[in-house]
């Protein structure tokens, strides 16, 4: 995955999966202002280099079609463990060369015959010219797959929409009385209009509509909203000695405990199965080994659409009694508060994930997974920085009373191809999300590797 300017190296309070726990309710200390400062300055780490700013048409842009590349090591035989190396060099769509750096590139090196695959790590030199370095774990061959996602003209307009035009989208309040009905619209802030304005007892957390004409605002009930690819074959011959080497290395990984960062690349796959270059993670492959794994957990699981999934899967992968409501703003432990993009729902029934945080007792069979990203999307950095200060406040405060409890940051993942958002989007708040926990107790499950390699084509719901 590229990062900017430097080498990669519920509806209801609270819901369970399968188990009943023991809880217990501590109050949260609401955010502080000097937090907001400190997660401030993680914005330098996803500053973009851009080109001069200047007038320029489509033909300037950088053209997926002209742009090349070449592997800088070439020789007849590679070995299980070496890495490859792979030169970008851009251009525009009148075949000229880029001068300035900025393009938004995703490598990955794969084989879909043994459906295997891993991230390639990208190093913008500035100058029009891009490094993807490989780690090679599979004997056998490989394709080197190379996709201009952004190129950085338009990348530049869409920050300039995010941080200028943060009401690109905008949701429906709905307010109730006595058989009146009356429709507004509502936002994270919505400017220049009268407002009814809720802030959250617990969170802090604010959220703005429309005042109704003749409503007042507590009668508000819902609300709702309805790369061109080059490749080039590489033969990568193996040998055995080579083989044993990495297989021995992965066997000496440390035991998977909280706080563990994850490397680049965080792992790979291999005859479709995800191997871990973390820590010695588990398998189970059959529903009575993960039944057996998360027997006795209280499991609590904040956050969008994408964490969703794993709560559905769960569902029928592990057929178990749980609470399950909504669909599309649920299940219960599957949801995050507003902005979320959803039919309508029940407002009072939307919790923010620093409230549903603060309700959970916690312990040493307790698992929180969150994830804070797809809907914040649309919106200026600012307001997802306040979010995530809140959030790792909770998350603080639950670890102080609760140490032994298991907290996993799912990170976000790519795919994400709509008038929403994009992979470049997705990355600025992923790499907020991870700096934002670093070095707490937490575990940051590296979602956005596993998506980016995978054979499939690649989705916001993979």
């Amino acid at each position: 995955m590229l990062k900017p300017e430097f080498e990669i190296k519920s509806l209801l309070p609270r819901s369970r999966l399968c188990i009943n726990g023991l809880n217990s309710f501590t109050s949260m200390d609401i955010y502080q202002q000097h937090e907001s400062t400190e997660l401030n300055s993680l914005l330098d780490l996803v500053k973009w280099p851009y080109c001069p700013l200047k007038e320029f048409t489509f033909n300037d842009s950088t053209s997926p079609k002209e742009t090349q590349y070449h592997i800088l090591n070439r020789k007849a035989t590679y070995r299980v463990g070496e890495t490859l190396e792979v030169l970008i060099t851009a251009k525009d769509h009148m075949g000229r060369l880029k001068t300035c750096g900025g393009d938004f590139f995703q490598a990955k090196l794969h084989s879909p015959k043994r459906k295997a695959g891993v991230t390639g790590q990208l190093k913008d030199y500035g100058n029009g010219s891009y490094l993807a370095t490989f780690l090679l774990p599979w004997p056998g061959e490989a394709h080197v797959n190379v996709r201009l996602i952004h190129s950085s003209e338009a990348i530049s307009m869409l920050k300039e929409k995010r941080d200028k035009y943060p009401e690109k989208i905008f949701f429906n309040g709905y307010f109730e009385s006595k058989g009146v009905r009356e429709i507004t619209e509502c936002n994270l802030k919505v400017s220049g209009k009268d407002v009814c304005e809720y802030k959250d007892p617990v969170s802090g957390d604010i959220w703005q509509c429309v005042r109704p004409e003749t409503l007042p605002c507590d009668a508000r009930s819902g609300g709702c909203l309805k790369g061109h690819e080059t490749s080039q074959i590489a033969l990568i011959a193996q040998h055995s000695n080579n083989i044993k080497k990495l297989v021995y290395l992965i066997s000496k990984l440390p035991v998977c405990k909280m706080g563990q960062e994850p490397p680049q690349p965080s792992g790979y796959y291999y005859q479709d199965k995800w191997t871990s270059l973390v820590c010695l993670a588990q398998h189970f492959p059959q529903s009575a080994d993960a039944r057996a794994c998360l027997r006795g957990r209280d499991i609590h699981m904040l956050g969008d659409s994408t964490v969703r999934q794993w709560f559905e899967y769960l569902e029928k992968f592990i057929p178990c009694e749980y609470f399950h409501l909504n669909n599309k703003s649920g299940p219960l432990l599957a949801a995050h508060g507003l902005p979320l993009r959803t039919s309508k729902t029940i407002v009072a029934n939307l919790q923010y994930e620093s409230a549903q945080i603060s309700q959970i007792g916690g312990g040493p069979y307790t698992v929180v997974v969150i994830t804070l990203w797809a809907h914040f999307t649309i919106y200026p950095l600012d307001f997802y920085l306040q979010r995530l200060a809140r959030v790792r406040k909770a998350v603080e405060s639950l670890l102080t009373r609760s140490p032994k409890t298991t907290v996993l940051i799912k990170s976000a993942n790519t795919g994400y191809k709509s008038v929403y958002g994009s992979d470049w989007l997705s990355l600025q708040l992923d790499v907020l999300m991870r700096a934002a926990f670093k070095g707490m107790a937490v575990t940051v499950l590296d979602v956005w590797d596993m998506t980016s390699c995978h054979y499939l084509r690649d989705r916001i719901h993979p």
